[in-house]
């Protein structure tokens, strides 16, 4: 009984094989693909063309003062004088801050009559040395007396003048901390002082600019409540940033009427120079990859995939590096139906 099953399944199966290949007979492989290849698809394209690209990159900054500084004294004490006026212009060396030195002043005369002393009694025994009054050990044991005290003098003065609180450079006070007669140590902070003209810019660019930026480009920068304003690049970062792929940027612009305060938003057009013969397509053409950028090609009404660079873009279109030639013709819509080697009919040209 089993083998006679056997034999009647295999009768059927021949049976609808045979059916198979009398009512539906396959096509020849070779002629399946041209008629798949026969029948095209609509396809929007771009004609690649070289044309001047305007290289300016836009960002975000900060502005800073060209100098800053928390004006902090050396030595604690009272404060005896504050000779400044907050928010006004001060110039450099100018005294700021007088702290009590009166026990340092007492200190500072009592050395100087004693090295004044010290050299009269040097004088003498010089003297006597040279007769052969003294002996030379003698001699010595007065240098000696008379060194150590003008050096104890040179250390008490280098004290007083740290009770001095004395502006580093020209600039303007901020607001003050501190009253006249408050008692202040190395950790108080008394004032800012912020050197307005110039001031400084700085702003991050993406890694792919680090070598196109150099120190001299132009930069148009403003911020709030003031026009548009002109810098020049001052220094660059040699570092790239690990974490944002971002290198800094400084700039630095004239700021005479003390217009544009320090902590301003900045908003940041850096001119780099113009690519004269730059090869422009249209973002959504390129087709991102597994290994990297894509495009489809057209040659000879069919489509073949290149793998392309890109570098520079703007709103709606990005710049080709490597991959493509000018005259090349791309498929802009149409994309998500092609397959390499697909017929495709041209319906439009966008400009």
């Amino acid at each position: 009984m089993k083998v006679k099953n056997i034999v009647i399944i295999v009768v059927l199966i021949g049976a609808l094989l045979g059916a198979k290949f009398l009512f539906f007979p396959s096509e020849d492989p070779a002629l399946q693909g041209k008629k798949m290849q026969g029948t095209p698809s609509n396809v929007t394209a771009y004609v690649l063309k070289a044309e001047k690209l305007n290289n300016d990159v836009y960002a975000t900054g900060t502005v800073l003062a060209n100098e800053e500084v928390i004006l902090q004294p050396e030595l604690s004490g009272k404060i005896i004088q504050l000779n400044f006026r907050e928010g006004e212009a001060v110039k450099k060396g100018q005294l700021l801050v007088k702290i009590n030195d009166a026990d340092l002043q007492a200190n500072y005369k009592k050395l100087d009559l004693q090295l004044s002393l010290a050299e009269e009694k040097l004088k003498r025994q010089k003297q006597l040395l040279s007769i052969s009054g003294i002996s030379q050990e003698e001699y010595d044991i007065a240098q000696n007396q008379f060194n150590v005290i003008k050096a104890d003098l040179d250390f008490v003065a280098a004290q007083i003048a740290k009770t001095e609180v004395k502006a580093p450079f020209d600039g303007v006070i901020g607001l003050k901390n501190v009253s006249e007669g408050a008692y202040v140590s190395p950790t108080t902070n008394i004032a800012s002082i912020q050197q307005l003209d110039p001031v400084k810019i700085d702003f991050s660019v993406a890694e792919r600019y680090s070598s196109s930026v150099k120190k001299g480009d132009k930069v148009l920068f403003s911020v709030e409540g003031v026009a548009e304003l002109e810098g020049l690049v001052y220094a660059v970062d040699p570092k790239i940033d690990i974490a944002t792929r971002t290198i800094q940027v400084r700039a630095i612009c004239k700021n005479s009427k003390n217009a544009i305060y320090p902590g301003a938003f900045a908003r940041v057009k850096l001119l780099l120079n113009d690519i004269d013969s730059a090869l422009m397509i249209p973002t959504e053409a390129v087709i991102p990859d597994l290994k990297g950028k894509k495009v489809y090609r057209i040659k000879n009404n069919t489509v073949e995939p290149a793998k392309v660079i890109t570098g520079l873009r703007n709103d709606s279109r990005v710049q080709i590096i490597e991959g493509l030639e000018n005259g090349d013709t791309i498929v802009v819509r149409g994309i998500m139906q092609l397959k390499p080697g697909a017929a495709v009919k041209i319906t439009e040209i966008k400009k």
